[in-house]
């Protein structure tokens, strides 16, 4: 217990709490800024096992705020996963750590949630913070949502049976849509979102999450800080925490092509989209191609391509679903 002596010494944990700590298990979803910054500081916190999802790969943009990243997993645009993986076993080597290069969907959610004490939300839209609170109220496992813009962010733990649900909080959550791909981001607002979020696992994790229950909002620029009780705010009729619960976000009909919020990028799923196949497409066009151990990358009618080795694609620079989708059928028949 040497390691994390100074965390049994608070007396909020102790050595009962830390046993607890070192023996769960934390689902991450999304390992930019908010996943990255959970994922450093709950492995260095004595968590035994992480399991992380995120679909995208390091870029230079990310460094200013993602700081579990180098300037060389840019450079060789590691997927963000392993660059992740790698890090957090050079902080702790007895880490358990399962990644997934992948898009977060219903089944894939659920089916890594099952064996999880707890969900951490590394987004940054609504329709995957619905996903993960639904999956989570389905199982029963507690999860804690963070969010940040600008210099603002903001954090709330939900625990089934107990607390009302994030779905019961979307109407009287800020209404935006910015993201720091459009408005931008400093990382001080980062940092406060996941202290907040991470110190509300510890607090789950060791047994301690209870009543009163709050929405925390702030501004780090202005120094503003904020809580707001949400304890009274379920609702009967709410389709997932309700008398009737159905879970809508778990009804995989997500479509097979959608935009990634903010960055002029377009992201397919499509069967046809294979290692096999891109070298087939890219031999008779004449493309040049880049290969990397999990994806291959090529520019076509001016747009650059990134395809993943599981039927996924990015299309750069394109914000049209339809043409996303006529450059598959132009691409792999």
């Amino acid at each position: 217990m040497e390691r994390y002596s100074r965390q049994v010494l608070y007396n909020g944990i102790g050595e009962a709490g830390q046993h607890l700590i070192s023996g769960s298990t934390v689902l991450i979803v999304g390992i930019g800024a908010l996943g990255s910054l959970s994922a450093e500081m709950l492995a260095r916190a004595g968590v035994g096992k992480l399991i992380l999802i995120d679909r995208d790969y390091v870029e230079y943009s990310n460094l200013q705020r993602q700081t579990l990243y180098r300037a060389q997993d840019a450079e060789e645009k590691q997927p963000k996963v392993i660059a992740a993986k790698e890090r957090l076993l050079e902080i702790r080597p007895d880490l358990e750590v399962e990644v997934h290069i992948a898009h977060c969907d219903a089944p894939l959610l659920q089916g890594l949630a099952e064996s999880a004490d707890l969900l951490l939300d590394g987004t940054d839209n609504f329709d995957t913070r619905l996903l993960i609170n639904d999956a989570a109220y389905r199982l029963g496992r507690p999860w804690v949502y963070a969010a940040c813009v600008e210099a603002s962010y903001s954090s709330a733990g939900f625990m089934p049976g107990e607390t009302p649900c994030y779905r019961c909080l979307v109407p009287v959550l800020p209404a935006t849509t910015l993201t720091c791909d459009t408005a931008g981001i400093i990382a001080p607002a980062v940092h406060m979102a996941v202290a907040e979020q991470v110190t509300m696992a510890l607090k789950i994790l060791t047994g301690q999450f209870g009543p009163p229950h709050h929405m925390h909002i702030g501004s780090v620029w202005d120094m503003e800080h904020m809580k707001y009780r949400i304890d009274g705010m379920k609702s009967d009729e709410c389709e997932t925490c309700g008398k009737h619960p159905v879970y809508p976000s778990l009804d995989d009909r997500a479509d097979h092509a959608m935009r990634l919020c903010g960055r002029d990028t377009v992201q397919v799923m499509d069967a046809r989209i294979t290692a096999s196949a891109v070298d087939s497409a890219l031999a008779r066009l004449g493309t040049e191609i880049n290969r990397t151990p999990y994806f291959q990358e090529f520019h076509y009618e001016h747009f650059r391509f990134v395809c993943f080795h599981n039927g996924r694609m990015l299309i750069h620079g394109l914000d049209d679903m339809n043409k996303a989708k006529t450059l598959v059928n132009q691409l792999f028949g």
